[in-house]
């Protein structure tokens, strides 16, 4: 089974270290499903390993906006503060990509990023198709 959707990032990832020099970044992330106005929100919790989890971790930040393909969910219980036991559903990203407007993406630690200076007559780049869409509305109309 694979869980792919659009997530916005619940806390900032947290990057861990395995015993052996594995490193894994850990995040939670909420998928929204259901009518527009009868929305429901499933948590999960996301743990991305390597080299990419190390270099990604900086810009994967509360709010942020990514799209994510994950495989291996599973639910996973734990020790609550309060003495019980609490549930959560886990899995392993697969790929991500990251969404949500400019604003979301300067959220995720691009914002002090200076562009690079152009030499005199040189011609810009055309922005990236991602960046022609930073104004559009997230919600559906229906």
């Amino acid at each position: 089974m694979h869980l792919i959707g659009l997530v916005r990032l619940g806390r900032d990832a947290e990057v861990k270290y395995t015993p052996s020099g594995a490193v894994l970044a850990s995040f939670s992330g909420a998928f929204n499903h259901g009518r527009k106005d009868e929305r429901l929100t499933q948590w999960v919790e996301f743990a991305m390993w390597g080299e990419r989890a190390e270099k990604l971790a900086p810009y994967l930040t509360k709010g942020a906006q990514v799209m994510i393909a994950a495989s291996e969910p599973h639910v996973e219980t734990y020790d609550k503060r309060d003495g019980g036991t609490g549930v959560k559903l886990v899995a392993r990203v697969d790929s991500l990509e990251f969404a949500g407007s400019r604003a979301d993406r300067e959220a995720g630690g691009e914002r002090d990023a200076q562009p690079e200076p152009r030499p005199q007559g040189a011609k810009a780049k055309a922005p990236a198709a991602a960046d022609q869409f930073h104004d559009l509305n997230d919600d559906p109309p229906f």
